[in-house]
């Protein structure tokens, strides 16, 4: 792509993970949230999705904008665990009977720096709530710095079909830089074991970090590649050391220009196409028979906080632990970000509920909206409109639809467009969410920081 449609489009815009983003979210109170849990129980989509949010990092990575905290003591650790299933058990009184887990997922911060142990007794919680779906993705992020075989082992036991490997890159001089711990074990030996415990794996990387170059980035993904994960996924870094100042260490070292960052995914989209993987979203990419590659042919690619989903998967997110997000059907509930005040505040028998945000009829089809071209790339009036009950034209104006910033962007190679149908090009890919940032009424006047695409 030409430089000067880069700098054009290589503006701040959401990532659209939810739509409003989560820092349009406002005061929000556990009567709030536990009002529409009550009421999600009636929404026509009703299966259960569970998030845990583990805060502890061993090591806080430079680079990281998640929100993570320091290794804590083990008693406060152990305080944690035990209030995540005191805050399970509140909010499992409010689920009806008669709903079925799709989907559990670890995030964090490092889960795996809780002991193994815990993370067992939390799934079994968890899966004793509720029967599940026929083939639950049951997934945890892993930090594989500081896990040998005996914890992969023991990780295994655990009931996990789905593990992401946060590997960032595989130059020990990055990692050093960034002060991310390489993998304790060959990462190909992590896979083989996980493999045949018949789960799949994700393997995670980082571009436009410091040391980064076109040729390094392709390199590590060629050897990733290699090894046949059966997802692969190239995030961009997304540089903000205003709201996160540890970032500020990486600007004394020095980031890839613009250009040579998306020369980075270019490269890494080119070997693994090459490889035999299908692009799916923003940063994925997968194994033809991974059914994201499935629901993307079908058009039925979902997205929520976690990541991308399958319609069969797709359910309403009840967060657990501090600044954890429920995605509900009407709202989005966040918890605190303290976490002595959210074990105190769950041991005097409270949800600790901070922000949180109560969609309009008119936001929730623009949040399909956005969502479908977030995951698809393309979008269909007619059909958003049908599936949500409504006309084309109630649809096309809950999004301010422009024709003349479409035309644009088409005249730029971002897209085609006619009257029913919106396709972002190949490549125009990087920049979808501009295309989706055109089509939300909330980017005419915000003062939000938002991160560049590249």
């Amino acid at each position: 792509m030409q430089t000067d449609i880069i700098e054009k489009y290589n503006r701040p815009v959401p990532r659209y993970t939810s739509y409003p983003p989560a820092n349009y979210f406002s005061n929000f109170t556990e009567a709030d949230y536990l009002m529409m849990v009550d009421q999600s129980n009636e929404a026509r989509q009703n299966q259960i999705s569970f998030y845990l949010h583990i805060p502890f990092c061993r090591h806080l990575c430079h680079y990281c904008g998640c929100n993570s905290y320091p290794q804590a003591k083990p008693e406060v650790v152990k305080a944690y665990v035990e209030a995540l299933h005191k805050e399970i058990d509140l909010v499992a009184k409010h689920i009806s009977d008669g709903r079925q887990i799709s989907q559990i997922h670890y995030g964090g911060g490092s889960p795996t720096a809780l002991p193994i142990a815990m993370i067992k007794e939390l799934n079994e919680h968890l899966l004793s709530i509720a029967p599940t779906i026929e083939r639950p993705e049951i997934a945890i992020e892993c930090h594989p710095g500081y896990l040998d075989a005996n914890d992969w082992q023991q990780l295994t036991a655990c009931g996990f079909t789905r593990y992401s490997l946060g590997v960032q890159d595989l130059r020990p001089e990055v990692l050093k830089v960034v002060n991310r711990r390489e993998s304790m074990m060959p990462v190909g030996e992590i896979l083989e074991m996980l493999h045949e415990s018949g789960a799949t794996v994700n393997l995670d990387f980082l571009y436009g970090l410091p040391l980064q170059t076109i040729d390094s980035f392709r390199n590590t993904i060629e050897q990733a590649a290699a090894w046949r994960p059966d997802r692969l996924v190239t995030f961009s870094y997304a540089h903000l050391p205003k709201l996160f100042p540890r970032q500020q260490i990486l600007d004394k070292v020095g980031l890839p220009a613009n250009q040579e960052k998306n020369g980075m995914y270019e490269a890494a989209a080119e070997v693994l196409t090459a490889a035999g993987y299908q692009p799916i979203g923003l940063d994925h990419f997968v194994l033809p028979d991974d059914e994201l590659a499935v629901a993307l042919g079908k058009g039925q690619l979902h997205r929520n906080f976690q990541g991308y989903c399958t319609r069969r998967t797709t359910a309403q997110v009840y967060a657990f632990g501090v600044t954890g997000i429920s995605q509900l059907d009407d709202c989005y509930a966040q918890n605190g970000r303290d976490i002595n005040t959210y074990i105190e505040t769950l041991n005097s028998g409270q949800l600790y509920i901070s922000r949180g945000y109560h969609l309009t009829p008119q936001e929730k089809l623009v949040r399909q909206v956005v969502e479908t071209l977030m995951c698809n790339y393309t979008l269909n009036w007619s059909d958003v409109a049908a599936h949500l009950g409504v006309s084309a034209a109630e649809v096309r104006e809950a999004c301010g639809y422009n024709e003349t910033t479409f035309s644009e962007m088409q005249a730029d190679g971002l897209l085609r467009f006619d009257d029913d149908h919106i396709e972002v090009n190949t490549c125009g890919r990087p920049f979808v969410r501009c295309v989706a940032a055109a089509l939300d009424p909330l980017m005419a006047h915000n003062d939000k920081q938002f991160s560049k695409p590249i």
